[in-house]
């Protein structure tokens, strides 16, 4: 299967679980001709499906309950209960039992892929390197959330302190398209569980945003909440990119529909500060939408910034995440020791090639 089949496929069966915005999936196609980079974070079904056939070693390591579609691009900053402004991956999706290394070189794929498009300043082997040894410490420790608050010092160097809100959010986001209510897909009724009691009338507008989850449905509700508003997004959910992969051969998963509460369980398991406004409800993912609690861009940040601590970080908050999968933390660390030096380095390489690969051929459709 070739990646123009692979997309075919997917989307047939994506179709299948979800109503799909086409003008949304058109524009998904656009990015992912358009830069390489764009290309991995829009196909993490391709990559689902390549690596167990191109890493046939690293596929057999220790399952983690994984982020899956895991790239330079799935962090973000959210407010906890407390209020204080946390850092971590943000966008559990396609999260899946998976091998530990599924994470680890989607990760490291991505730095050799976006290294040119991203201005990063450090090199591929080095950056391999900082990672893997973050998240080998933070496994062995045990893990401790990114609250901004209490680390100033050490994210002042990854230049999130000096990240700016987005200008004219709330400007922008009241000007997109309201949504009549029988195009809402029900969730005019989810939002009238989630928004604060203070809001006694909202409008629902379409919104478009994500890379890999470009073409399934996302609403937003906006208020007016005591002088102020608020926004609620909901985003329907559909089955991990995994469970396509696994319908290609087993024809029960061909009539599967119904939904995995893996999402809901990375976020409770996970060593972090929840963002208690995030939850799945009904099929769609609910999260509070404001200038602060974003995903953030590697673009978005300032070129001062120290992208050996940014990784170093990175690596740590991938060790926090497969820290809930605590019965597996033994496997995965005997499972490390064993591993050659250069692993790491050498799976990225060539999933880094079969993705480029693709890329090129499907620019040519």
């Amino acid at each position: 299967m070739n990646i123009h089949q692979a997309t075919t496929s997917f989307e047939k069966w994506t179709r299948e679980r979800t109503p799909v915005i086409d003008a949304d999936l058109r524009f998904k196609h656009q990015q992912m001709k358009s830069e390489l980079y764009l290309f991995l974070r829009g196909t993490f079904y391709r990559w689902a499906q390549l690596f167990p056939q191109i890493c046939k070693d690293e596929a057999r390591a220790p399952k983690v309950l994984a982020v899956g579609d895991l790239h330079l691009g799935s962090f973000g900053t959210w407010r906890d209960f407390e209020g204080r402004l946390n850092w971590g991956v943000d966008d559990f999706d396609d999260s899946f039992p998976l091998p530990y290394t599924n994470d680890l070189t989607r990760l490291a794929a991505s730095i050799r892929l976006a290294a040119n498009d991203q201005n990063i300043s450090i090199g591929f082997k080095d950056g391999c390197d900082v990672f893997l040894e973050s998240y080998v410490e933070t496994l062995r420790t045990g893990g401790k959330p990114f609250v901004l608050a209490e680390s100033a010092s050490h994210m002042e160097t990854l230049g999130i302190d000096q990240l700016k809100p987005p200008k004219r959010f709330w400007e922008k986001l009241n000007a997109l398209p309201v949504v009549p209510k029988n195009q809402q897909l029900h969730s005019g009724s989810i939002f009238s569980e989630v928004m604060p009691k203070q809001v006694h009338e909202f409008k629902v507008v379409r919104r478009r945003a994500g890379m890999g989850s470009l073409g399934q449905p996302r609403f937003v509700a906006i208020g007016d909440c005591e002088g102020g508003c608020v926004a609620r997004e909901a985003k329907k959910m559909v089955p991990s990119a995994c469970r396509w992969v696994i319908s290609l051969t087993d024809s029960r998963e061909r009539s599967r529909s119904s939904l995995d509460p893996f999402y809901e369980q990375i976020m409770t398991h996970a060593v972090r500060s929840r963002d208690p406004f995030q939850r799945t409800l009904k099929g769609w993912v609910i999260r509070r939408l404001s200038p602060d609690s974003n995903p953030i861009e590697l673009a978005d940040l300032p070129r001062e910034r120290d992208d050996e601590r940014l990784l170093h970080a990175m690596g740590a908050e991938a060790a926090n995440v497969h820290l809930g999968s605590r019965r597996q933390v033994k496997a995965v660390l005997r499972h490390l020791q064993r591993q050659k030096s250069n692993w790491l380095r050498n799976a990225a390489k060539k999933m880094a090639k079969a993705i480029e690969s693709d890329w090129k051929d499907y620019r040519r459709s």
